[in-house]
């Protein structure tokens, strides 16, 4: 065996992201570096770590149990890059959050001034749907999760971050009679939803559900952005967090619909599980955070 530090980080990667493209995104490397990396480690192996079946990569069972020592090895690695600089007396150490999809507009914000002053920090930031984040902070792979829908039936501690609202969007040209958009009315046109395991998908179902609309059409799509590009194509309306759309309203090609009920309002809130043992670095983002959350929210948003 002579595989390197460099061959075992692209293969965690790659099976973290079953995607040599999004592996080689997210490590800032090309794909035929990746593809070559991942080959030369995998030649050291008699049994097949990974397969490709019908276009999609695939992690064996032998695959999986490499991916975890292999993860095990890097964690090593890294304890001994902290410790150093512990020893320096610096804060160091890997500070794992998982965001929701729209969170990604709240949570560089309340990292941004953390992270510069503390070089030592290495931050891994993992942004997904609800349902992905909180499987990540159930198995403990993340300590942190910026949500805005709790989850149910886990046990967590929570810091209130600030307010969340969503608004019925349309495109600039969207036309309707009354001056609130009235349930007939959205009963006529297509709706655009996030995928299943979304909190801005269980929102709007909920609304739907409490208010006993009918959606005539249904189009679903795996992104907020992908739902914000759709609406301003004219392809349907949606109801979307307006955090996400600020620049877009300001210039006037989304608009809000005003209708009864609206806007929904959630919080976003940072949750960790109950009981866990925080790192030392995960404790001084939370109380950096609860020192300086309301001057961040006031100058950003």
């Amino acid at each position: 065996m002579n595989y390197t530090l460099h061959q075992l980080q692209v293969f965690v990667k790659v099976v973290q992201t079953l995607s040599v493209t999004k592996a080689s995104e997210e490590l800032f490397m090309t794909q035929p570096a990746v593809s070559i990396q991942l080959k030369n480690f995998q030649d050291q192996f008699e049994i097949p770590l990974t397969e490709v079946i019908g276009r999609r990569l695939h992690v064996t069972d032998f695959g999986h149990e490499i991916y975890k020592m292999a993860e095990r090895i890097l964690n090593e690695v890294y304890a001994i890059n902290y410790k150093t600089n512990q020893y320096k007396g610096l804060l160091s150490g890997r500070l794992k959050i998982g965001v929701v999809s729209t969170g990604k507009y709240v949570m560089p914000f309340l990292l941004s001034r953390f992270i510069s002053q503390n070089d030592g920090i290495e931050l891994v930031m993992d942004v997904t749907n609800k349902s992905k984040v909180i499987d990540s902070l159930t198995k403990g792979e993340i300590e942190f999760a910026l949500v805005s829908v709790l989850p149910e039936k886990l046990d967590v501690d929570e810091e209130v971050i600030m307010d969340n609202e969503l608004h019925f969007i349309a495109n600039k040209d969207f036309k309707y009679n009354n001056a609130k958009f009235s349930k007939e009315e959205l009963e006529k046109h297509a709706l655009l939803y996030r995928e299943e395991g979304s909190a801005t998908r269980k929102v709007m179902e909920d609304f739907f559900q409490k208010k006993n609309l009918r959606i005539r059409k249904k189009i679903e799509l795996t992104s907020n952005e992908a739902v914000k590009q759709a609406v301003l194509a004219g392809l349907g309306i949606s109801i979307m967090p307006i955090i996400g759309i600020r620049s877009e309203l300001q210039s006037g090609r989304l608009k809000i619909i005003p209708s009864a009920g609206m806007p929904i309002k959630t919080k976003w809130r940072l949750i960790w599980l109950k009981n866990k043992h925080l790192s030392p670095v995960a404790l001084a983002y939370l109380s950096f955070l609860k020192e300086h959350k309301s001057e961040i929210i006031k100058k950003y948003f």
